[in-house]
């Protein structure tokens, strides 16, 4: 039989509510910015959603959890400490996503000091997940965009051109036979890449696959984010030689992110079905 020590008393209790409270006053106005953000910028849409999955991912695992010994450990002063630094230094350079990802280490760091490291361990993946809520700083985006922008360019020039369409490309813009269209920074598949990289994250989490299993169902969101996105381009590019850039640049903007999420998604949940039937665990 196991028996637990009562290592929460009254007086834990109270002090860990307090500092919670404080903290939360602390990055209300950080949380605040950042959900405007989620609003405004649509790289980062999913963001609303991301909480609420973590909070799920928590009560699945809420049985493992219940098993544990709470074995706090003052270690999770100096992580709290080292998140605190960390918000300071991005306050002080306007850099929002120091200032934002410092609540994570923050929240690690409560983890460890109230409830000890086999909590930490199994609530690491939970907390981490809140990493894909927080928007990449501008210069990192544009850096890793570009490129995708012309890498999109490419092989939809490729795919346009083996359907029998007459296409030229310069850079990121395609020219048809009776209109010109641009790959600009929102079509480089950069916002699909990282919706996917969300999806396939809470697909491995609750999965039961094995441990290289869901590692290969992680990375998989990069080739069907690419797929996805070059089938949406070329869909576009089609659109546009044979009803005109008015009707293609409607279907882009109108319907093709959705399109796009649901094609992402369905593969995503292909792969998952693939892989549970493939052997046995590894």
């Amino acid at each position: 039989m196991i028996v637990r020590q009562p290592v929460w008393s009254g007086r834990n209790i109270f002090s860990a509510g307090i500092l919670l409270v404080a903290l939360f006053i602390l990055y209300w106005p950080f949380l605040i910015k950042l959900v405007a953000d989620w609003g405004t910028n649509d790289d980062y849409s999913h963001g609303y959603f991301i909480p609420a999955l973590t909070l799920y991912f928590i009560y699945h695992i809420r049985d493992k959890l219940r098993d544990l010994t709470i074995r706090p450990s003052f270690f999770g002063l100096f992580v709290i400490v080292a998140g605190l630094v960390q918000l300071v230094i991005g306050k002080i350079g306007s850099e929002f996503f120091l200032q934002r990802t410092s609540l994570i280490i923050v929240l690690y760091g409560l983890v460890l000091f109230f409830l000890g490291w086999a909590y930490l361990r199994k609530l690491f993946l939970p907390l981490s997940y809140l990493f894909f809520m927080v928007p990449l700083p501008a210069i990192i985006w544009n850096k890793i965009a570009f490129p995708m922008q012309l890498f999109a360019s490419a092989l939809t020039e490729k795919v346009v051109y083996a359907l029998g369409i007459a296409i030229y490309r310069e850079g990121n813009v395609l020219h048809l036979a009776e209109t010109t269209l641009e790959v600009v920074a929102a079509c480089s598949g950069l916002r699909s890449l990282m919706t996917m990289f969300a999806l396939s994250a809470a697909l491995a989490f609750l999965s039961s696959l094995s441990r290289w299993k869901k590692i290969i169902l992680l990375l998989s969101a990069a080739p069907i984010a690419v797929i996805a996105n070059i089938l949406r381009l070329s869909g576009t590019a089609v659109l546009a030689s044979r009803y005109g850039s008015e009707v293609a640049q409607g279907f882009l903007h109108e319907f093709s992110g959705i399109v796009v999420f649901m094609l992402g998604l369905g593969m995503l949940v292909a792969v998952n079905t693939l892989l549970s039937k493939i052997g046995r665990k590894i």
